[in-house]
């Protein structure tokens, strides 16, 4: 563990836990964020539709990696699942999602079967801080902004090392500070998710050399990050009665200014969000 206690980590845990499984969040990220796919997208222009860029980033990292029909991979912090079913869709491969949100895995679980993915994907409660599967049990670890709501996230990096088979690959992206950006900086940003810091490139370049992990890849797409909560901002105020009736107006407007934190600290330079690629060392 890092210098923070079990209990910090724990409590971060239950917080990621009960707000995903609350019905106003799963209503608000269903509809909203991106329907199967709640992570930042990669826009082509301003008003390009949510749901199109979140896809166009999953299919980018999919690029990056040699996936068939052999591999097994582990997507920690799933969600909903949409990138899971769009690998196992496109290159056969077996997922694993591993998510804390029964919620969200039960709306997963539902989509797997209706589209008869339920051999190729799989659902598992937990967390990632203590990955529930055995050592060198996957070729490829998968996640998309879902490591900001760890509050040990260097036990996150070990435990996707411990599980990863030898010459396998870690990919993910993270909603992050920029490497010169001070904590105090972020005040209502790290309120909002109950947490006391953020990662950073250099926070995981570090860690994962401390495991033992080889950087393979490293892409900077900062600008992503503000232009996706500006649009799912802009898609709260387009849709604000709709939402409203079903999340409740207390709900929504303090999303509508949390939106506007990450917004305003995105513009101005202090948030960071990209894609990392980390190999294990080692013949498979």
């Amino acid at each position: 563990m890092s210098s923070l206690t079990k209990n910090d980590t724990s409590t971060a845990v239950e917080k990621a836990e009960e707000y995903y499984d609350s019905s106003n969040a799963d209503e608000f990220y269903f509809k909203i964020w991106g329907g199967e796919h709640i992570h930042i997208g990669q826009y082509n222009y301003e008003e390009e539709p949510i749901g199109i860029a979140s896809k166009r980033i999953v299919n980018h990292m999919m690029s990056l990696l040699d996936l068939n029909i052999f591999k097994r991979v582990l997507d920690l912090g799933a969600g909903y699942g949409g990138g899971a079913r769009y690998l196992a869709t496109q290159r056969g491969c077996h997922v694993t999602c591993l998510n804390l949100s029964e919620t969200q895995n039960n709306r997963n679980r539902e989509f797997n079967k209706e589209r008869g993915l339920d051999r190729l994907v799989d659902v598992a409660h937990g967390s990632f801080e203590e990955i529930p599967f055995e050592d060198k049990s996957f070729d490829v670890i998968w996640s998309q902004d879902s490591f900001l709501h760890s509050a040990d996230r260097a036990r996150v990096v070990s435990e996707a090392y411990r599980v990863l088979k030898p010459g396998g690959l870690f990919i993910f992206t993270d909603i992050m500070k920029k490497d010169d950006c001070p904590e105090d900086a972020l005040g209502p940003i790290l309120a909002r998710i109950h947490l006391s810091t953020l990662g950073s490139f250099r926070f995981y370049y570090d860690e994962a050399g401390k495991q033992g992990f080889r950087l393979k890849r490293m892409e900077d797409h900062s600008n992503q990050l503000t232009m996706h909560y500006s649009r799912v901002r802009d898609e709260t105020l387009k849709h604000y009665d709709e939402v409203v009736k079903l999340c409740g107006q207390e709900y929504i407007d303090r999303m509508l200014t949390g939106l506007g934190h990450w917004v305003d600290a995105g513009k101005s330079g202090r948030l960071a969000w990209g894609i990392t690629l980390f190999e294990k060392p080692g013949t498979p």
